[in-house]
């Protein structure tokens, strides 16, 4: 039987993200996944500045994804039908960008393998053996493979089977948000180029998404937070009525066609009620539900959590060590921002406060209008304004990412 420093379950973002760090730090980190790579994966594709810097960090390049779009400005639509546009600095780097995850997942694992990862596909994780008197874990994959560590990283999803396997799932649950999404081809519209969110009355505090992509496609969507009348045909119906809209079919265009189905997923956006360990397991990105509550953004924290993840356990120290200092840097970096998003996302759940928002926004000059941007792209924290601790003298002021590129 292999014996490990570290076991990551799950090669998503999070996953990916600690095996990398790992491997830099010269750990022996086996990632596991029970599916091949590439794969598709329902989401938004749009990626924020936490997410790019993250990236960076990894040593990702944006040239190992086909797909990947640099994203300069944001156009925003209130409730009322007022439309205007947002813009990031373009002088200094990418602040946001669109990257189809079917891509940016497979280039990840690359990284993680590049960089010194082991990876074992297509067997998952499957359960526990019995407890070892020195303290390892032994994890048994589907195909029966026995894997002996010191940690375990679980970035294994929203319905993550070592959770489960733990006692520690909740019966259920299936997240804050439901969001679908379709790609579209021959957009010929603006959206062929702008980001759009449009704030529609009957989605709130959701909205609507048109994301660019390369060669005239677009990742068109739409999230709402989930409630017993929404889900199903229901959502199916939303999803029809949403297509025919005209402010919607003007963006796309005329000729715009939507390719392969309609995907849907839930979003698990509580990350300070779920568990962050439990004993030499580490739970990060879906697994410790740590999407944005206001936007359903998800793939910066997932990063950041499995790059915390890597750096607690390369401290060294006991399980509970290692998980106490993991669990310190999450609620310091997280759990303010979801409880400022929870907060906000309240506001934009009435139609005016919507509406007054996104007019306060608006009307702020272009040098508001410019800093709301970085704010909502994640260049800074939701709640730094609240939280003195994470203050810096460049505050705003930051470059963002891949600035040599």
């Amino acid at each position: 039987m292999q014996r490990l420093d570290v076991v990551v379950v799950g090669a998503g973002p999070a996953g990916a993200s600690a095996a990398t760090h790992l491997a830099r730090a010269d750990c022996s980190v086996t990632l596991v996944d029970r599916v091949m790579f590439p794969r598709d994966k329902c989401c938004g594709d749009g990626l924020t500045t936490l997410a790019l810097r993250e990236l960076e960090v990894l040593g990702f390049e944006a040239e190992s994804v086909a797909g990947w779009k640099t994203v300069p400005d944001a156009w925003l639509r209130s409730p009322s039908g007022r439309q205007f546009s947002i813009p990031l600095p373009r002088e200094a780097g990418v602040y946001a960008a669109v990257a189809p995850r079917s891509q940016l997942d497979a280039a990840l694992v690359d990284v993680a393998t590049k960089t010194g990862a082991t990876t074992r596909l297509g067997a998952g994780f499957s359960r526990f053996d019995e407890a070892r008197p020195d303290g390892d874990a032994v994890l048994v994959l589907e195909d029966g493979t026995m894997l002996q560590a010191r940690h375990v990283i679980a970035a294994d999803g929203m319905w993550s089977p070592v959770r489960k396997a733990l006692g520690l799932d909740v019966d259920g649950y299936r997240g804050e948000w439901h969001a679908c999404r379709q790609y579209v081809a021959d957009v010929t519209g603006p959206a062929a180029e702008r980001l759009y969110v449009w704030f529609e009355p009957d989605l709130l505090p959701g909205y609507a998404w048109s994301f660019p992509l390369p060669d005239g496609r677009a990742n068109l969507g739409f999230g709402v937070l989930r409630t017993d009348d929404r889900k199903g045909a229901a959502i199916n119906a939303v999803w029809h009525d949403l297509v025919t809209r005209a402010h919607i079919r003007d963006a796309l265009g005329a000729g715009a066609r939507m390719e392969d189905r309609l995907l849907a997923w839930p979003i698990p956006a509580r990350v300070t009620g779920t568990p962050l360990s439990s004993g030499p397991v580490l739970f990060a990105g879906d697994a410790a539900a740590s999407a944005d509550v206001l936007t359903g953004e998800g793939i910066g924290q997932a990063l950041l959590m499995g790059r915390a993840a890597a750096e607690a356990i390369t401290v060294g120290g006991s399980a509970s060590e290692v998980a106490a200092r993991y669990e310190r840097e999450i609620r310091q970096h997280l759990f303010a921002d979801h409880r400022m998003s929870a907060m906000l996302g309240r506001v934009l759940a009435h139609r005016r406060g919507a509406n007054g928002a996104l007019a306060l926004i608006a009307h702020s000059g272009s040098w508001g209008r410019r800093n709301f941007a970085r704010w909502m792209f994640e260049d800074e924290p939701r709640a730094i304004a609240a939280t003195p601790r994470r203050w810096h003298r460049r505050f705003f002021d930051r470059p963002g990412a891949f600035i040599s590129g």
